[in-house]
């Protein structure tokens, strides 16, 4: 019995080292879990706020594709474009493997909810894209005011020169109807063609269309009045404006075809509808998403907070 009595307190100091130690590991355990679990979370809202950040690079990359002046400039910055969205794609399926094994339903639902959204902006990215890097409404304009409004000066130009022959001549009565008649149409057509580029309606494209062929008509059969009166020796001036008046009808067809296609109209008006709204779609998702990964507890983390405050 002494023996056992003077053994006692070892026994005791046993007891109270082994529960000491345990109490140690279980609170280190505990401390690595939390430690993980931070860092699992950073991981997470940086995958979230680079998402968040290519989105918006994507987006101004997009809107100066629209915006470019240039073919160069805008297929570059559609390049820009796609490579953010890539981007943007790389980091969802990223998310996607850490949210199957440390993040909760709620996150995988949010996940699942800026999938669909993204896959609706990425079609309307596209089709923005594709519209914008034709340019077709820009390249209308160049025609117009370039090789279309030099077309134009180089037959008011021989017109004047018709006039100026017959001013003191007898027919010039008959002449100078003709010749004023054909400048002040062809004047008419273009002043037509400028806001036909720009108009999103095909009914008004129509109307302003129907006005050009009644001018072109009697273009026409003014610059045949004109080639009949010149006859039989002919006046190269008449033959020069009816040579410029044909070329203008060629480079009248391309620009009407050009504005008929209206890509730029178009791409800039699902960029600013369509597309701006899909886009608000998925940074609602993507915050919704952060911010629930950063509600999620830790234990023993109060984030400067008391974890049970009074």
């Amino acid at each position: 019995m002494r023996t056992k009595t003077e053994n006692l307190p070892w026994l005791i100091g046993g007891v109270v080292f082994l529960v000491l130690l345990l109490a140690f590991l279980l609170y280190f355990r505990q401390e690595a879990n939390s430690a993980q679990q931070l860092a699992d979370k950073a991981s997470r809202v940086d995958i979230v706020a680079r998402m968040q950040l290519g989105l918006a690079s994507e987006s101004e990359a997009e809107k100066s594709a629209v915006l470019a002046i240039t073919d160069k400039d805008s297929q570059t910055f559609a390049d820009q474009a796609r490579a953010a969205t890539g981007e943007v794609e790389r980091e969802r399926q990223e998310i996607g493997v850490l949210l199957t094994t440390v993040g909760t339903k709620r996150e995988q639902d949010l996940l699942a909810q800026f999938t669909d959204a993204f896959g609706n902006l990425k079609k309307l990215d596209e089709e923005v894209l594709r519209l914008a890097v034709k340019g077709t409404n820009l390249k209308a304009y160049g025609l117009l005011f370039g090789a279309a409004s030099s077309t134009l000066a180089e037959m008011d130009s021989a017109l004047s020169r018709v006039i100026a022959k017959h001013a003191d001549s007898p027919g010039t009565q008959r002449v100078m109807p003709m010749a004023f008649g054909a400048r002040i149409g062809v004047l008419r057509i273009q002043t037509l063609l400028a806001p036909h580029i720009p108009e999103e309606s095909d009914a008004k494209m129509d109307q302003l269309e129907a006005s050009m062929a009644k001018e072109e008509a009697q273009i026409r059969s003014d610059l045949d009045s004109l080639t009949s009166l010149a006859k039989p020796k002919g006046d190269a001036d008449v033959v020069a404006a009816v040579s410029q008046f044909s070329r203008y009808e060629e480079l009248k067809a391309q620009i009407l075809a050009l504005s008929r296609e209206n890509t730029n109209v178009r791409s800039l008006a699902l960029s600013l509808n369509h597309k701006r709204k899909a886009m608000t779609v998925c940074l609602d998702a993507l915050g919704a998403l952060k911010e629930a990964i950063l509600q999620e507890p830790i234990a023993g983390v109060t984030y400067g907070r008391p974890e049970k405050p009074r």
